[in-house]
């Protein structure tokens, strides 16, 4: 069901058949936002792991821009509102504990959300290890800067070996942190969460969401 959160952004939310779940979890969009595809993620991955699910917009009030313009804007995103709202999220699941994952974009801010200590598993699908120059703006957080606010043994990040997103120097980085890090050698970048993507890898996304699913489970 469609939810709007405090900030007025709006948001996707999702509860098991059996009423909502112990367990949260807070999806990230990738740059492109909220559409049917992560609509359905949400009801997915409530029905299939018996989570309480809630997923946002990156770019609430600008829905309606191209991918071009959604890059040019990174910039115009800031950590406080995007994890304000990731926070947000967790809330509206009424779930304890909540874990979050982000994917591209999103995954970059499930990284920065260790900062903000209000999740037990941080899951970044390709997530940007490093700010990109152009999304850069006051207000940016480094997300290994973010791992030494919180709990980098709390981070499990799925990447491709070919993504030149997550360059294999940054991935060091991040690995060096304490975070678990599952790297998919013939994978490129978006090879998990959108099937329809010439990048989408069938059965090492099988083996991401299997890895993932058995994080969240795990017990401190």
């Amino acid at each position: 069901m469609k939810i709007e959160l405090p900030s007025g952004t709006l948001a996707e939310l999702a509860h098991p058949k059996n009423g909502p779940a112990q367990r949260g979890m807070v999806i990230i969009p990738d740059i492109m936002g909220m559409r049917p595809l992560f609509v359905d993620l949400v009801d997915a991955l409530a029905q299939k792991y018996q989570w309480s699910v809630c997923a946002f917009e990156l770019y609430p009030g600008r829905e309606h821009l191209e991918v071009a313009d959604r890059l040019a804007a990174g910039n115009l995103l800031t950590d406080q509102r995007v994890l304000g709202d990731a926070v947000a999220a967790a809330e509206a699941t009424g779930a304890d504990p909540v874990g979050v994952m982000g994917f591209c974009m999103g995954g970059m801010y499930a990284l920065k959300a260790v900062a903000t200590k209000r999740f037990d598993r941080h899951c970044p699908f390709y997530g940007m290890i490093q700010v990109p120059e152009q999304w850069k703006n006051d207000d940016s957080l480094e997300p290994l800067a973010a791992l030494d606010q919180g709990n980098a043994a709390s981070v499990l990040a799925i990447v491709g070996s070919l993504d030149s997103w997550t360059p294999e120097d940054q991935v060091k980085l991040l690995a060096a942190t304490g975070a678990q890090v599952v790297r998919y050698p013939e994978a490129d970048h978006g090879f998990v969460h959108d099937a329809s993507r010439p990048a989408h890898r069938s059965v090492d996304a099988a083996d991401a969401w299997h890895r993932v699913a058995q994080w969240m489970e795990v017990s401190d």
